[in-house]
């Protein structure tokens, strides 16, 4: 993959990630800390999905078990280096499951769905297409 598809494949996960930072933002700031946390996991798998529709329509440069892979990486990345080491100064944040790993989870499973969701479309986008280009 070159340079130019890894920055939009990279900035894709990016754009996801600030999302769900924005929602966690105004969650903490409106309401307590259990209640942002159930919000940002209720809001991180539709966050996701949309970003990876949008990515899958208009780039799809990779498969989608390792967009799902890599959008999570980034997540995972940002969550420790800016989140963890520089704003909480703390890794805490990973021994909360609804915090973490809940909607890590549910990332990777709304990337990878959206993923092959547009897969199967395609497909079938373009067996029509060439069905009717048989007939013609």
């Amino acid at each position: 993959m070159g340079m130019r598809k890894t920055a939009i494949f990279l900035a894709s996960g990016f754009v996801g990630w600030m999302l769900c930072f924005a929602t966690m933002g105004f969650g903490m700031a409106t309401m307590s800390l259990d209640n942002a946390l159930i919000v940002h996991a209720i809001a991180a798998p539709f966050i996701f999905g949309a970003v990876s529709s949008v990515y899958f329509t208009r780039f799809g440069y990779t498969a989608p078990f390792a967009t799902a892979t890599i959008f999570v990486g980034v997540v995972i990345t940002m969550d420790f280096f800016v989140v963890a080491l520089l704003i909480n100064r703390s890794l805490a944040m990973f021994a909360s499951p609804i915090g973490t790993w809940v909607p890590f989870g549910l990332i990777f499973t709304s990337t990878y769905v959206m993923g092959r969701n547009h897969s199967r479309r395609s497909v079938g986008i373009e067996t029509s297409a060439s069905y009717e280009k048989r007939l013609a």
